[in-house]
């Protein structure tokens, strides 16, 4: 069942050619302003990046031949090159997290099995249907870091903030892509909310049993009066307010559009922050 698609709307979605540089040895282990529970999850959602970058990059490919809409071809090749180098950025950071102590090459390894086991057992359909839910929740959680200085602070003042507020800006610059291939191309609401719900399930699952291990490996973990107060801190993270969960929530609704949520001032407000003439990530593109 294919849906009828409008005239797909402009949307500057470009590669920038960027790299980031971290210390040899890494950095302060719980980097994210010393938050020992905060630091494992962020560590965590970027060992999953890489493959799932991949992933993400297999299920719109293998509809682009189907995409017609000159504007819509325009923007998945844009997608393409974002994702591409999303992996690329993360693995990078990755390979520096291990000698902090954290399992991000189990993790790689464990997603990259499940997702070759899922393209062969599921459709390229479901494949889409599962990278546009993800787009949503990455989208979702991009722009909430954008919005939020709360967010913001939580990163501190290193590279990997400098990295993180990058992603955050390409991811919401193309969270429309993969979905509207998905409308173009398969238009199967059912599916797409399906997808979605089961999605939510196992991304959330998996991503706090990685994390569970990943803290059990630290030894800053079997100090209980750290540890309740940083789990006790996640009630107020601004990641989990109730306005981040309304958004998810509204992918279930048929009807649902990622441009529903109109980010057009805030992709140029960070536009200009980081790659401006004064950009604060200018120095980085080569």
């Amino acid at each position: 069942m294919t849906a009828l698609r409008k005239a797909i709307p402009p949307r500057d979605v470009r590669t920038r050619r960027i790299g980031f540089d971290y210390p040899e040895g890494g950095f302060n282990r719980h980097y994210v302003t010393g938050d020992l529970v905060m630091s494992h999850i962020v560590s965590m959602l970027s060992a999953t990046f890489p493959e799932g970058e991949d992933f993400f990059v297999r299920s719109v490919r293998h509809y682009a031949d189907q995409v017609t809409d000159p504007e819509l071809k325009k923007q998945v090749q844009g997608f393409i090159g974002h994702e591409v180098t999303h992996g690329r950025e993360h693995r990078a950071l990755n390979e520096h997290l291990p000698t902090m102590g954290y399992p991000t090459r189990f993790v790689d390894r464990f997603v990259k099995g499940n997702l070759r086991r899922e393209e062969k057992v599921f459709s390229p359909a479901w494949c889409l249907a599962v990278t546009s839910a993800l787009e949503h929740y990455t989208a979702t959680l991009a722009e909430t870091l954008l919005t939020s200085e709360d967010a913001q602070a939580l990163l501190g003042t290193n590279e990997v903030r400098s990295m993180l507020l990058w992603h955050a800006l390409e991811e919401s610059e193309h969270k429309s892509v993969a979905f509207d291939v998905f409308q173009t191309c398969v238009g199967n609401e059912k599916m797409r909310i399906r997808a979605m719900r089961v999605t939510s399930v196992m991304f959330l699952f998996f991503m706090t049993l990685h994390t569970i291990n990943s803290l059990l490996r630290d030894r800053a973990t079997y100090n209980p009066v750290r540890l309740v107060k940083s789990v006790l801190a996640l009630r107020h993270s601004p990641f989990v307010t109730k306005d981040v969960i309304t958004r998810l929530r509204a992918y279930n609704k048929p009807g649902f559009h990622p441009d529903n949520n109109d980010n057009t001032e805030l992709i140029a407000h960070w536009s200009a922050e980081l790659f401006g003439s004064e950009g604060t990530l200018a120095d980085h593109l080569k």
